[in-house]
């Protein structure tokens, strides 16, 4: 690998339609680390909560972000339409399948994925998932289970794995992620297509999938917002700018968000897609004993916490706000 390549998958960020529910679901169903707890710097009456393995390595994260006031999203193409999540093994399908029995999650059937078993399941919005067992997958390592997890640590998640793409052109987003991202066409499987970073395993995995009958997805909670991938550096950003600028694609231009730097670009209609540093990560202003705990704001909103607290719903803190 060139040290301007991208990695791998580095978080992805879905709308939820409560920020205490989806904290529950995260941390005591599927046993992530809530990292941070922050707000969405472009909406700040909005949470964005950060879900991850035990120290919040890239590649971990799934984020959250609860819009006041939107109402549900709706399946269908154009849309990032599944969330993927890497376990260990086969048997770490099986734990839970019968943990999500006991926590009323629904499930589908176990079954099978360009080589790999799959378990897909639902939150309470009907946000989509799948878990695929690493039993045969070599290429970029998963982050450290929880250590405070109510998971055992041999059936935890251990980062974000491959997720599908639904949409209406598909050869269009392929030469996106070939041409332009450096992504290998590995095989095909029905209406699906799977692509792969430099080798990299579940960890660099996204799948294509056409459809020209569902209808276009519409975005609320329950529905991702965006995905983003690795690379290094603020140097290797810079390169992939200037990269992305070149094409014709729609871009926001280099991002500073304080625990990352990146650039949006629009992939293929409804799919936003980000480029992210792998650092300096979530523990830059807080100890890994109280990350998670209060709400944390990037020193540039710092001068607005008063009013940013007064509009957020608070909880997981035991800290008194006052809403008057």
């Amino acid at each position: 690998m060139e040290n301007t390549d991208l990695i791998g998958l580095h978080h992805i960020t879905a709308i939820t339609s409560s920020a205490p529910k989806i904290f529950h679901f995260m941390t005591e169903v599927l046993g992530l680390h809530l990292i941070k707890k922050t707000v969405n710097q472009d909406d700040v009456a909005t949470y964005h909560l950060y879900f991850t393995d035990d120290m919040g390595t890239a590649g971990t994260d799934l984020t959250f972000f609860d819009f006041p006031g939107i109402g549900s999203g709706h399946y269908g193409k154009n849309s990032i339409s599944r969330i993927g999540f890497r376990v260990p093994s086969d048997a770490a399908l099986a734990y839970w399948a019968k943990r999500f029995a006991q926590y009323d999650v629904q499930t589908d059937a176990i079954q099978e994925q360009f080589g790999a078993k799959i378990l897909p399941f639902y939150d309470f919005d009907q946000q989509r998932y799948q878990l695929v067992s690493d039993e045969h997958n070599a290429g970029l390592p998963g982050g450290t289970p929880y250590r405070h997890s109510p998971v055992p640590s041999e059936m935890a998640i251990s980062g974000l794995g491959p997720t599908v793409i639904t949409v209406s052109q598909p050869n269009q987003l392929g030469d996106i992620l070939t041409n332009l991202m450096g992504f290998d066409q590995l095989a095909t499987q029905g209406a699906q297509t799977l692509y792969e970073l430099h080798n990299g395993g579940h960890g660099a995995q996204v799948i294509v999938e056409g459809s020209l009958i569902l209808p276009d997805g519409i975005q609320g909670y329950g529905t991702v917002h965006h995905m983003a991938f690795r690379t290094p550096d603020t140097d290797s950003l810079n390169y992939w700018i200037e990269r992305i600028q070149q094409t014709d694609l729609h871009d926001s231009g280099f991002v500073e968000r304080f625990y990352f730097q990146s650039e949006y670009f629009r992939a293929a209609p409804g799919v936003l897609f980000e480029i992210a540093t792998d650092g300096p990560g979530f523990l830059v202003d807080e100890t890994y004993d109280e990350a998670g705990i209060h709400l944390e704001l990037p020193p540039f909103l710092e001068a607005q916490r008063p009013a940013i607290e007064a509009n957020l719903v608070p909880f997981n803190s035991g800290e008194e706000i006052n809403h008057d």
